[in-house]
């Protein structure tokens, strides 16, 4: 793949609708991008899996990690007036949803615009002027006047999925992405462009990639796919809300177009050191720029990987993504493409020995 296929297929990942336990759309593009790198298998939990097609059944096991799934909403209920109720899937600050536009999936697979809307000033009273913004005083708005159009014209149903209605873009010229779910599908496209590159190497290791579901709401594909693989080791993944912008200078670790970041710990994690220090060395030696940062909070599907059979040594190979969680994301190619040439590195140099000093 050059970078024209590169941004191709990231905004083909972006812009497929899939949040947690609607994956389907984006895995379809998976397949289609990734089947002549190997073989696919799936699960009962949508997790989908991709065996290289060099793969022994001798080798060290490799699994590189990445969710497939994005944060979104579900419709929860309809009022009478044709307005449309609805919870979270995934983290959100409330006060992030209102007044963007979403996309409603109806129950013939057509997505519905819609509009998040609250009450309008005019008619609020002070109190609720003063009162704390909740995702239960917000709704959708179709442009409908009734439940019975929302039903039977609109054919809307409680329990489909929302997403947000983004359209990727790419500007050459400043080097930036832009769009939704860089969370985590900067992390698949990841996947997909280091198996690529791999593709013709004779390797000492065996790779599946791993696409696991429902992370954002609480790594469960995670829990599951680390069990099937049965890895020696692994690569996860992901993309890892930027500080640039809301941390003082010295305390910036995961900054735009500085590289990709290897967290050395989470709220879910301790990083195996050995390994996180085989791949920051890695990063000096071949010359990629790297960032490595300590978070107190957060998680990522390494947590329940890590601990899946006996224990895997996992790293995470972060992606800066500004504005996670919101239906706008702010990344940079160079430290997509950064993350993806040091697993690339990392792989070619794995070995039976190196694997167990971890």
């Amino acid at each position: 793949m050059d970078k024209k296929a590169h941004l191709d297929m990231i905004k083909r990942l972006s812009d497929a609708p899939g949040v947690s336990g609607f994956e389907d759309l984006v895995l379809e593009e998976i397949r289609e991008i990734g089947n002549s790198y190997g073989s696919f298998e799936e699960d009962s939990l949508r997790n989908l899996y991709l065996n290289r097609r060099k793969n022994t059944g001798r080798g060290i096991k490799v699994m590189l990690d990445a969710h497939s799934d994005e944060v979104g909403f579900m419709v929860k209920a309809i009022r009478p007036d044709g307005m449309i109720e609805f919870i979270n899937l995934g983290g959100w600050i409330t006060t992030n949803i209102p007044a963007h536009t979403v996309k409603i999936r109806n129950r013939d697979g057509e997505y519905i615009d819609g509009v998040v809307a609250s009450k309008p000033p005019h008619f609020m009273s002070e109190a609720e002027r003063r009162a704390p913004l909740d995702v239960t005083s917000l709704v959708i708005d179709i442009g409908t006047t009734s439940a019975d159009e929302v039903i039977n014209d609109f054919k809307i149903e409680v329990g489909t999925p929302v997403i947000p209605d983004v359209s990727f873009v790419y500007d050459e010229k400043h080097d930036i992405m832009r769009g939704k779910a860089f969370d985590n599908r900067l992390g698949c496209a990841s996947i997909l462009a280091t198996m690529a590159k791999l593709d013709c190497e004779e390797l000492d290791v065996d790779i599946v990639g791993a696409f696991a579901a429902q992370e954002e709401v609480g790594t469960r594909g995670a829990t599951i796919t680390g069990r099937r693989v049965k890895p020696d080791v692994c690569i996860c993944f992901e993309g890892c809300p930027a500080d640039d912008t809301v941390v003082p200078s010295y305390q910036i670790q995961t900054a735009l177009k500085k590289g990709p970041m290897l967290r050395h710990i989470d709220a879910r994690m301790i990083t195996n050191p050995r390994f996180q220090k085989y791949a920051l060395d890695m990063a000096k030696k071949v010359g990629i720029p790297a960032q490595a940062a300590v978070r107190a909070a957060g998680g990522t599907d390494g947590g329940p990987i890590h601990l899946s059979n006996y224990g895997v040594p996992c790293i995470v190979m972060g992606i800066p993504v500004r504005y996670a969680h919101t239906h706008y994301g702010y990344s940079s190619y160079n430290d997509w493409i950064g993350g993806v040439n040091l697993a690339v590195e990392i792989i070619k140099t794995l070995t039976k020995e190196i694997v167990e000093s971890f």
